[in-house]
């Protein structure tokens, strides 16, 4: 019962960042699973990107009801990351672990340095 609350809150939190900012995923989940939770980095990668699937759905959904969506402009967006997303996998499949939460948290520290400046 524990690990599902966690989860949900996980899960929340992450929907609130998406909602206000457009981020949860990688950002929110990512972290948090790895972190709170003690994931290993590939599962919370694939699990954070399994629940993008979801959570994106619905963002776009309301996002469109609000007419703030360009569909077309999405597709071409949406459409080539499919493949930078088979490419990103492939390439994590064989990095160290280490490697890749190094990765991710200069990525991180990258966003956040862009946003502050």
């Amino acid at each position: 019962m524990r690990r599902t609350l966690q989860l949900a809150g996980v899960g929340t939190v992450a929907g609130l960042f998406s909602g206000l900012f457009g981020v949860g995923g990688g950002v929110v989940i990512v972290p948090l699973l790895a972190l709170a939770m003690d994931f290993p980095t590939r599962v919370a990668a694939a699990t954070s990107l399994a629940a993008i699937a979801v959570v994106a759905a619905a963002a776009g959904g309301l996002q469109a009801a609000y007419g703030n969506a360009d569909v077309g402009e999405a597709a071409l967006v949406g459409l080539p990351a499919v493949v930078g997303v088979v490419a990103g996998t492939a390439l994590q499949q064989r990095l160290a672990t280490r490697t890749l939460r190094l990765a991710f948290a200069a990525l991180l520290v990258v966003v956040a340095a862009t946003l502050i400046f």
